[in-house]
């Protein structure tokens, strides 16, 4: 299934599928927010921390088959599969975009 996917988050979850770390933060404000499981990152270099420790290692790739938009957000849910317990698991990720880049992503089971 093909979504239309706008750009910084097309381009999160295409640097996703090639466990690309750089391209992973580059959709990114510098100060932008990432909330993983109730868990707060705040800025590129935290942000960066978290997808090392917790997606690169797993190989966890998310693949998005829904997309809605509600207010300000735009929301994408699918499957993550990786090397973790109980791959794959449906995943809600809840973007908020500014200035043509990522501003928040809470991301969610």
């Amino acid at each position: 299934m093909s979504i239309d996917l706008p750009k910084p988050i097309a381009d999160y979850v295409e640097a996703n599928a090639r466990l690309d770390i750089d391209g992973l933060i580059r959709p990114f404000q510098h100060d932008a927010v990432v909330i993983d499981n109730g868990k707060r990152f705040e800025g590129r270099a935290a942000i960066r921390h978290l997808l090392e420790d917790e997606v690169i290692p797993v190989k966890a790739i998310f693949m998005p088959d829904a997309v809605r938009e509600e207010g300000n957000d735009v929301v994408v849910e699918g499957p993550a599969h990786g090397d973790f317990p109980g791959s794959p698991l449906r995943f809600t990720y809840r973007f908020t975009l500014a200035n043509d880049a990522i501003k928040t992503l809470e991301i969610t089971l």
